[in-house]
């Protein structure tokens, strides 16, 4: 049985600046001119991994709605790449589900062209073993607007006064949406607890990004996280 894990939103580009928001590894990948489930059995077969790039960009419709946002302009420049499997594992070992699909790595097209432009991971297609069988891409040129889910990452769990006295970390969500620039994609966004007691929260208005991020949420009061008491005498004790 395979499963598809969709992306936060890895992000790929042939040029190296903005160092602070891209990987230090290179993915690289040849074009091919024809597809189909034969192809890519015979690819998968020789250690290599089917891709597909596409363009996608999203714009918000409704300015006092933040989830009526839709896809700007139809499905174009379609690209068929093919990576090595090698180089893709050795690379999910440094950096991990889900944060390969919301980190951007330099990108080089060999024998090809395309290669300075952005490419963002939209799916990662794997087996029951964990074998990567197919990627998806998507364009994504520096301002070009983006849905993402940017996964969340909770720290300060052992200075938490809550779970000091017996709590415990209720973890509510685990990604946020966001409508992103290309450029200002994040890798992570993290919510600090170290200053959380017995019944604090954090709600997805509390959790800091870049200005130029939308949430896309119609209530933005809901909880992401909470430090629960185990019990009725914690509560009291707290």
């Amino acid at each position: 049985m395979s499963k598809w894990c969709r992306a936060a939103a890895g992000v790929l580009k042939a040029t190296a600046e903005t160092q602070s928001r891209r990987s230090y590894h290179t993915i690289q990948a040849v074009p091919r001119e024809i597809s189909g489930h034969r192809i890519s059995a015979r690819d998968r077969a020789q250690g290599r991994i089917p891709a597909v790039v596409f363009s996608r960009s999203y714009v918000q419709r409704d300015p006092n709605d933040p989830t009526s946002v839709v896809a700007s302009s139809s499905v174009s420049r379609k690209l068929l790449l093919t990576t090595e499997r090698k180089q893709i594992q050795a690379i999910l070992k440094h950096i991990q589900l889900p944060f390969f699909c919301s980190t951007t790595f330099p990108l080089q097209i060999r024998a090809g062209s395309g290669s300075s432009t952005i490419l963002e991971t939209r799916k990662l297609h794997t087996d029951e073993d964990g074998k990567v069988l197919n990627l998806v891409f998507v364009w994504a040129e520096d301002g070009t607007q983006l849905k993402v889910d940017v996964p969340i990452v909770y720290k300060g769990e052992d200075v938490c006064p809550g779970i000091k006295k017996g709590g415990r970390l209720s973890q509510i969500r685990t990604s946020l949406k966001y409508l992103c620039p290309a450029e200002h994609i994040p890798a992570k966004i993290e919510v600090d607890l170290s200053n959380l007691d017995i019944g604090d929260r954090v709600s997805m208005h509390d959790v800091p990004i870049h200005p130029s991020l939308k949430l896309l949420s119609k209530n933005e009061n809901i909880p992401v996280c909470k430090i629960m008491a185990t019990d009725i005498g914690e509560i009291e004790h707290a």
